[in-house]
């Protein structure tokens, strides 16, 4: 459900969207100069040479103006009628290096902030009636700006009401499971005493929210604006103040560290996209790609609202010490909200490298290798460690030798890592040739080759992929399609993140324009976009699979087209190469596998599951009575029942150790233990089973 879950006021989206951009005081003294730098930068290194027109400028003003007010409780419709001068005249200022718009919206909305803070204590300090029949809506795109001051107090009565009500139905539902556990320690209390805790919560958060947006200096809101003008060129280019480099790695990664955890942000939600297998989030196992986080809370302390703030300022709260628990309060996607504890520690190493399987099928006889790679990992310090494609080299050989009749190559959930390992890889099965384009702005697209003439593997091949593999993965299974080496098989397409980023400090631009030896910040642009041997970017529409199955986000938002201003896709020359000879009808293996995924329990479980996320994503209108309020929860935590533990034991699936593994691993008792977890796993996953299935159409 959109904005389902909107607990935080646009306000406290501004402080959080800026305390990560909190930056010296010579920003603003120097304001002139950091724009021209910036935009000699973005206009020289920008992979697309954005003309600063007013098509530009209209995406600018989108950008701010959203940025500024993402709830639409601050500005009102004459505010933006005064703004909206300006949305074809952004650039001029741009060239000219000139603020009248930057200036001009933020003087209206500190009138607006000084305005809220004069009546929010007011607010929050009588009770609720929540038997009355009101509503919120929490999708900006469908609010409207209010009309006058009276309007926009009304707009912050509902948000307060309900938080209150959130916090309310919390509180009501803890006492309701102590009260059924005949819990003696606890202390029952009256609707009107819980209303009235609620609300002092909702209160407590408030002030301190505004202690923080009074301490918010110039250089934070000019931070934004900055980020405004270099958003409008993609989404992944960004402007940094020198304070946040010591941020940069997490920002490019979006992993937390402590919980093992990667993250998407849209719009004013964080939403996790993957978890780090072998990390504490992954062995804990409640948090799924698709839930958005909502609170982030130290142990036992009051939780932080994190709706609206910038992915780096949401890792500050969750990383922390080995030992040490975070409690996040998530957004499941059907729209119930759960509390959940994760012990932070360090990622099991051996769960995140490449590692491999002999599953068989006692109906058909057919015997398989199977090899899982969570990531394209390399050894980036050059301290001699190996990188996964000398291990995945390593593993083929080992499956080689076990006689497999095929293998499945599981790229699920993969978000990519080193470009340079996944062209390795896909040389193992294909004599040398092209594998992938990277283009950058200038000069023609340099082709990445596999230069080898052996192929490690020649038999049948099938690789997985979801929504969540992203960047290497997708140019791996874009070469094994292009190739027709191999057979993909997953949800509609993979991510769609085409492009490469690079750092560039503006320092390096200022020459002799910085005689005081200023620091002016950092930018991230995009320099490079892939492309595919046949010649189409892998960017937007990532890879479509040669055979589809039912996935959980089939019907959700998750990927680089729902990022603001994305890149487009496009086409350039293909590359010259040889397809793989095989003698399979794609068309016949299609339909195979549609008979068996229409009589398929769990899959159709998952389908059906699938469409009612996507149609409870777009439910925004949320009641204000408690009552009513109570009951859709109630409702909805019913539905997501019928859709618990779907997965069952496949019996006529057995799953092996590899010979020359047992060797190695059977003293070791720890690794036994999770080797044994992972093929119980295997038996019970209905995709694994339905890729060693098109093995055997292929064969």
């Amino acid at each position: 459900m959109k904005g389902y879950f909107r607990f935080i006021s646009a306000a406290l989206v501004i402080f959080i969207l800026l305390t990560s951009f909190a930056a010296p005081r010579t920003l603003t003294d120097n304001r002139e100069l950091i724009l021209q730098l910036m935009m000699q930068t973005l206009k020289s290194q920008h992979y697309d040479a954005v003309t600063i027109n007013d098509d530009y400028s209209e995406k600018v003003y989108e950008l701010y103006v959203k940025r500024l007010d993402f709830g639409k409780r601050y500005f009102t419709k004459s505010d933006i009628q005064q703004l909206q001068k300006y949305t074809t005249k952004i650039d001029d200022e741009i060239n000219n290096s000139s603020f009248v718009f930057y200036d001009e919206a933020m003087g209206i909305l500190k009138s607006r902030l000084t305005l809220v803070k004069s009546f929010y204590k007011d607010i929050l300090g009588s009770s609720f009636d929540f038997s009355t029949s009101e509503t919120i809506e929490t999708d900006e795109d469908k609010v409207e700006y209010a009309l006058n001051e009276a309007e926009i107090r009304q707009k912050w009565y509902k948000l307060f009401k309900y938080e209150t009500m959130t916090r309310l139905s919390a509180m009501m539902e803890e006492q309701e499971k102590a009260l059924e556990k005949k819990d003696t320690a606890y202390k029952e209390k009256t609707f009107t005493e819980m209303e009235k805790t609620a609300r002092e919560r909702t209160l407590k958060s408030y002030d301190d929210y505004f202690k923080r947006m009074d301490r918010l200096v110039e250089d934070d809101w000019f931070s934004l604006y900055l980020n405004s003008i270099a958003g409008a060129f993609d989404p992944h280019t960004e402007y940094y103040p020198p304070k946040d480099k010591e941020n940069f790695d997490i920002q490019i990664s979006g992993r937390l560290e402590g919980i093992g955890a990667t993250l998407q942000e849209k719009d004013d939600y964080i939403k996790v996209v993957r978890i780090v297998p072998g990390s504490a989030s992954w062995k804990q196992g409640e948090l799924k790609a698709g839930d958005v986080i909502l609170k982030v809370a130290q142990g036992d302390e009051d939780p932080v609202d994190i709706v609206g703030m910038r992915l780096d300022d949401a890792v500050q709260l969750i990383r922390g010490k080995k030992g040490s628990v975070v409690k996040l309060t998530i957004k499941k996607m059907d729209g119930t909200v759960k509390v959940i504890a994760i012990t932070r520690d360090v990622v099991i190493i051996e769960e995140s490298l490449v590692k491999s399987a002999i599953i068989e099928d006692t109906k058909s006889g057919l015997r398989i290798g199977y090899i899982k790679l969570p990531q394209f990992y390399t050894d980036f310090t050059k301290t001699g460690g190996k990188g996964c494609a000398e291990d995945v080299k390593q593993e083929l050989l080992k499956l080689k030798s076990e006689n497999v009749k095929g293998i499945v190559f599981d790229l699920r959930d993969n978000g990519g890592g080193s470009l340079q390992d996944a062209v390795d890889i896909a040389g193992f099965f294909i004599p040398r040739g092209p594998i992938v384009q990277v283009r950058s702005r200038y000069g023609s697209p340099l082709v990445l080759e596999d230069t080898d003439p052996s192929v490690i593997y020649g038999g049948p091949l099938v690789v997985m992929v979801n929504t969540l593999s992203a960047s290497a993965s997708e140019i791996f299974a874009a070469a094994m399609q292009d190739y027709k080496r191999a057979i993909i098989i997953g949800s509609n397409t993979t991510y769609g993140k085409g492009t490469v980023q690079r750092f560039y400090n503006l320092d390096d631009f200022a020459y002799n324009r910085n005689p005081n030896n200023e620091s002016f910040g950092s930018l991230k642009l995009t320099i490079q976009k892939f492309y595919r041997i046949n010649g189409a970017t892998t960017q937007l529409k990532g890879v479509i699979p040669d055979v589809l199955l039912p996935y959980i986000y089939n019907y959700s938002k998750i990927g680089e087209v729902e990022l603001d201003f994305p890149m487009p896709w496009n086409e350039i020359q293909p590359a010259s190469y040889t397809t793989w000879s095989s003698s399979y009808s794609l068309e016949t293996i299609r339909k195979n596998s549609d008979k068996r995924v229409a009589g398929n329990d769990v899959f159709n479980l998952i389908e059906a599951n699938s469409k009612r996320l996507g149609e409870d994503e777009s439910k925004s209108l949320i009641t204000l009575k408690i009552d009513d309020y109570l009951a859709e929860m109630e409702k909805y935590k019913e539905e997501s029942k019928k859709y618990e533990n779907i997965e069952k034991v496949i019996e006529s699936i057995k799953v092996f150790q590899l010979s020359e593994d047992v060797k190695t691993t059977k003293a070791d008792t720890s690794a036994m233990a999770r080797i044994k977890f992972w093929h119980e796993e295997i038996t019970k996953d209905a995709y694994i089973y339905e890729a060693v299935n098109v093995v055997g159409d292929i064969k």
